[in-house]
């Protein structure tokens, strides 16, 4: 387990923390082409971060949170879990009632995709991280990210995302990380940017 050092403000997310981290990534995705294109609309995309929290990324993996305004999720390659088949049903037929037409389909699929791009040497995978709207511009997207950057580094352990806005590319590059490819998530789907980042020489 990775050990950040993080500044006063960034606190360790805990199970009971679920909707706010989940409601949290909803709102700094609300307006994300590829979760758009998979979801169709807010109520969709809250529901669905809410249960990735719940069931994968507070009990596998290492979340964070700045009050109310930021928060992000990561795993450990080498402990990465998938929803089990009960709960991939649950998701479904949460997309079914509240998502666009198709949502279900096309989340089953951009998950195998993604799944199937995901690269095999170990890593440290930042999932999300985001912001609330109002929060936007004041650097806490950088106070949240970089004790885990630095942690990673003593580890000398490499970083990888997917980028789902181009928007954003800019802010993850200037944290070093790099474009490894471009792949769609689906049939005529907004194009997902690989990027993968070095560890630092400590």
């Amino acid at each position: 387990m990775l050990d950040p050092d993080l500044p006063a403000t960034v606190k360790p997310a805990l199970p009971m923390n679920w909707r706010q981290v989940g409601d949290i990534t909803a709102e700094a995705f609300a307006e994300d082409p590829i979760n758009r294109w998979i979801f169709g609309n807010d109520a969709a995309i809250q529901a669905t971060f809410r249960q990735l929290a719940r069931d994968i990324y507070l009990p596998h993996g290492i979340c964070h949170m700045i009050g109310d305004e930021a928060a992000a999720m990561w795993s450990l390659s080498d402990s990465r879990q998938g929803l089990s088949p009960f709960q991939t049903a649950r998701l479904a037929l949460s997309l079914v009632t509240k998502g666009s037409k198709g949502a279900a389909k096309r989340a089953i699929r951009a998950g195998e995709i993604m799944a199937e791009n995901h690269p095999t040497d170990p890593h440290l995978y930042l999932f999300t991280i985001g912001t609330r709207k109002a929060a936007r511009g004041t650097g806490l997207g950088k106070t949240i990210l970089r004790p885990m950057l630095d942690a990673a580094d003593r580890a000398g352990l490499p970083c990888y995302l997917e980028n789902s806005n181009p928007a954003n590319s800019g802010f993850y590059m200037s944290h070093g990380f790099e474009r490894m490819k471009l792949f769609e998530v689906g049939d005529g789907s907004p194009q997902m940017e690989a990027m993968w980042r070095e560890p630092l020489v400590q």
